[in-house]
């Protein structure tokens, strides 16, 4: 067998070091050739196809050793990204780790001639956070991608959202507590009134005609004026039935006068009205099942603007994975981009927002002049109740 053969111990030695990393000295990264030592490096330096390549590296350097730098960088942080993308690391270790790959490119190719020039170049740009310990240099890679961002925007969004609502709660707990004292300290003497009024009898007067009955039933107190004659306060009349006799049969009538209960029940609505507006008024308004208009002009190119999807899953309140409906194609947006689409009359639509938020109703009229519609509630504790004037931010198509 010849001298260094293939299965020889000398050929197996020089294929195991081959595999292995060598000293950065004796390579060439213009050629891509690593010497084992310096006589074999100077040979490799003497050859014509090292020379050739030395003339094209001479007509261009600035270009070919930036080209490097830029590589070494990308794939430097790209190994960061995908090792150390949260922890606090030093840079011989995570120089190393990069190194183990015979095939990157050395730095001796690049424009930084040591390791710690290349991590104060990260520091100054704000690719990374360096700092010097007596252990050496550590670095923490920072994080500038798109989605990280996009987070956190998000929790930034929902910090501020948070504050303000605590913020209305608070005010609402103080209103409460002053009405609360001011109907306390008024509501001595009306105590005392109610007691008296409700001690007192009632009165029921009958009074029957040729043909016609009419029953009155009324609440007051009664006094006497000078002449004797009795003359009757406060008194309120709870219902009228007229009975009217013809040919035919009968026919009742029943009259009702506005009363004060109506008159408070209303107050008491509207009171309650405004009470839910504060509480359910949201400045998110993403459900999942409703039909959206993309409006981002970012998306142009795309062919999504203006286009119609529903949405499929909200994420932390004010983003949306989006399914368009003609290309099927899921996005996500922030529902500053995105529109409430309203549907034909006599369509369903969810209230978005409002004091009936998260109900479902059915689309009654439209008023373009107001921009504002009218809904009937579908389901729910307020079933079949009218709301009158909603704006259209306040309602949105729903997904049948």
């Amino acid at each position: 067998m010849g001298k260094n053969e293939f299965l020889t111990p000398k050929a197996i030695a020089n294929r195991i070091k081959a595999k292995g990393l060598q000293k950065l000295r004796w390579y060439c990264q213009m050629c891509q050739k690593q010497c084992r030592d310096e006589n074999g490096f100077k040979c490799h330096c003497m050859s014509e196809s090292h020379q050739r390549q030395m003339q094209i590296f001479g007509q261009n350097p600035h270009r070919i050793v930036g080209g490097y730098s830029e590589e070494f960088e990308a794939t430097f942080l790209e190994h960061m990204k995908r090792s150390h993308r949260f922890s606090r690391i030093a840079a011989t270790v995570v120089y190393n780790e990069y190194i183990s790959d015979r095939h990157h490119v050395h730095m001796n190719s690049t424009q930084w001639a040591t390791l710690t020039e290349f991590v104060k170049y990260l520091g100054r740009t704000g690719k990374c956070k360096v700092e010097e310990t007596p252990k050496g240099w550590f670095m923490t890679y920072i994080d500038r991608d798109s989605e990280t961002l996009f987070k956190e925007k998000m929790k930034n969004k929902r910090i501020k959202a948070d504050i303000v609502e605590e913020e209305k709660q608070e005010k609402e707990i103080q209103r409460q507590i002053e009405r609360a004292e001011q109907m306390r300290m008024n509501g001595v003497g009306d105590d005392k009134r109610e007691e008296e009024e409700a001690a007192k009898p009632r009165m029921l007067e009958k009074s029957d005609g040729d043909g016609d009955k009419k029953i009155k039933l009324s609440l007051g107190s009664v006094k006497r004026n000078g002449e004797g004659n009795e003359k009757r306060e406060n008194s309120r009349l709870l219902f009228d039935e007229e009975e009217y006799e013809g040919k035919s049969g009968k026919r009742k009538k029943m009259e009702g006068e506005p009363s004060k209960n109506a008159s408070v029940l209303d107050e008491l609505m509207r009171e309650e009205e405004k009470a839910k507006e504060r509480i359910n008024r949201k400045d998110y308004w993403l459900f999942e099942g409703i039909i959206v208009k993309v409006m981002s002009k970012a998306l142009i190119d795309k062919g999504y603007y203006k286009q119609k999807g529903v949405v499929r899953k909200v994420i932390d309140k004010y983003c949306g994975e989006i399914e368009m409906l003609e290309k099927k194609h899921v996005l996500r947006v922030d529902q500053e981009e995105l529109e409430t689409v309203l549907p034909q009359i006599g369509g369903l639509v969810k209230i978005v927002n409002g004091a009936y938020r998260g109900e479902i109703a059915r689309l009654l009229a439209i008023d373009a002049d107001n921009f504002c519609a009218k809904v009937q509630i579908e389901k729910g504790i307020y079933d079949g109740r009218v709301l009158k004037a909603v704006e259209y931010e306040d309602i949105c198509k729903l997904l049948q």
